[in-house]
């Protein structure tokens, strides 16, 4: 049985983790999943009882209620995806491995089941993160949720606003939601799918095979070409976006 006096969160000794975990089992509230992100997940840093809070996220991530499901999952994949932070909690891909296989399991039926391509997206994020797979796990929906990177050019260092989505698929040197028209702009050039390779490619096939043809395009820009509109340096997008990290 866990101690959870022993244990620490963002804000110091997790002995009130047990009634926020009771209080979501039994009436669940968007507030009270916000709590217990900001106590196991503050701004992407985990603690001990972070990962000791898995077994229970488990648990919720097949209780049969599908938001909650999804609220617990992307919580765990958070969690597993901060694994090599200085948390002080041991080898937690050994000793959670039977967990993380079964929350793996779930993300799995759930990124099959997902309707929206916002949540798709998270999903596969948490899917990362529960493998372990360092940089995309938490840099996956940031970009494609959120429809623009920002990153240096690797050329001259120049902060540069990658945009990917309604606004369309071009780099700026300017802050170009705020500059209005007139911002000189590089476009994307997508990769070809036959041509991916590595974890690009794998996201690829996933989102295809899964129907999601949407994300599936965007993702042919992530692991695409760029152009930066100051030096001209042209670059693989990924590679600037894993680096800039």
């Amino acid at each position: 049985m866990t101690d959870w006096s022993r244990l620490s969160h963002a804000y110091g000794p997790a002995d009130d983790i047990p009634e926020l975990l009771d209080r979501i089992a039994s009436a669940p509230t968007d507030e009270l999943w916000g709590d217990l992100w900001s106590a196991l997940c503050h701004q992407g840093s985990v603690y001990p009882a972070s990962f000791a809070a898995l077994p229970w996220l488990a648990g919720r991530a097949g209780c049969g209620d599908r938001e909650q499901e999804v609220n617990a999952l992307l919580l765990a994949g958070a969690i597993m995806a901060g694994d090599r932070q200085a948390h002080g909690a041991g080898d937690v891909r050994t000793e959670f491995a039977a967990t993380v296989a079964t929350l793996l399991a779930a993300v799995n039926r759930q990124l099959r089941a997902a309707t929206d391509p916002t949540d798709y997206v998270y999903l596969l994020e948490a899917m990362l993160g529960l493998e372990g797979v360092p940089g995309w796990s938490e840099e996956l929906a940031r970009g494609i949720v959120d429809e623009e990177y920002q990153i240096a050019c690797p050329g001259c260092g120049t902060d540069l606003f990658v945009a990917l989505g309604e606004r369309g698929f071009f780099s700026a040197a300017e802050d170009y939601a705020l500059s209005g028209e007139g911002v000189e702009t590089r476009p994307l050039r997508p990769a070809a799918p036959a041509g991916l390779d590595g974890i690009g490619r794998r996201l690829h096939e996933l989102a295809s095979a899964d129907g999601r043809c949407e994300v599936a395009g965007v993702l042919t820009y992530v692991f695409g070409r760029a152009g930066c509109p100051v030096c001209e340096a042209d670059f693989v997008l990924a590679e600037a976006i894993a680096s800039d990290r």
